[in-house]
């Protein structure tokens, strides 16, 4: 009896420690561990070397200009400035980055997910419809429009979208809780993909003429 209860919490143990150690960056083991490229007198840390601490400056954690707006002259009307660890080397090990999205009027940030990050959304500027979609099977829409000042939570891994209702421009800041949240755009992952899925393939998936599909992978 004593055995199979002892075997219960080991696997219980190792199922909560697996839980813990994928849903959020590794917590770091210094005060700081700035990333360099360079590896030479550094430390391998968290997929990025770390710099010796005591040659750290205030540089290293600063990042300059999100207050200058993106250009969003492209074909969904939005542009994101992600500052993750490769613009701002002093996140890494500290499990946050942070980003600016800018959109045109009727411009969108269209579908995707980040598969290593939640996202707390923060509008700055405009009117923004916003929603998340919940996993298999219910596929739950979960919609709200937000305002200036509307703060809404995009969990983990969930695809999600924005786009701008208003008649104005529309800015946002979406924080992340990974140095390096990742991002993979539906459409343009499924229909962009290098080298390209076979359209036959993404026609019964999606439902869709063939032709639409071999349209859709040559646009992408």
């Amino acid at each position: 009896m004593k055995k199979g209860v002892s075997f219960l919490v080991t696997v219980a143990f190792m199922a909560l420690a697996s839980f813990l150690a994928s849903a959020y960056d590794p917590s770091p083991l210094e005060d700081t561990c700035v990333a360099v490229d360079e590896p030479n007198n550094a430390v391998f840390v968290n997929g990025k070397f770390c710099k010796n601490p005591n040659l750290t400056v205030a540089e290293d954690f600063l990042y300059q200009g999100l207050n200058i707006p993106g250009n969003t002259s492209n074909y969904v009307g939005s542009i994101v400035n992600l500052i993750n660890v490769d613009q701002l080397p002093g996140e890494n090990t500290l499990g946050v980055s942070v980003a600016r999205i800018d959109y045109e009027p009727n411009g969108q940030n269209p579908p995707h997910f980040h598969p290593r990050a939640s996202e707390v959304f923060i509008v700055l500027e405009g009117t923004l419809f916003v929603g998340f979609i919940t996993s298999n099977p219910e596929h739950r829409f979960v919609s709200k429009v937000l305002n200036k000042g509307d703060v809404f939570v995009f969990p983990f891994s969930l695809i999600h979208f924005q786009v701008n209702i208003g008649h104005t421009n529309a800015v946002a800041i979406a924080a992340f809780n990974s140095q390096n949240p990742g991002i993979v755009t539906i459409a343009s992952s499924m229909f962009g993909s290098n080298p390209p899925i076979n359209p036959d393939f993404l026609a019964r998936a999606f439902q869709l003429d063939k032709r639409v599909v071999e349209y859709l992978q040559a646009r992408f």
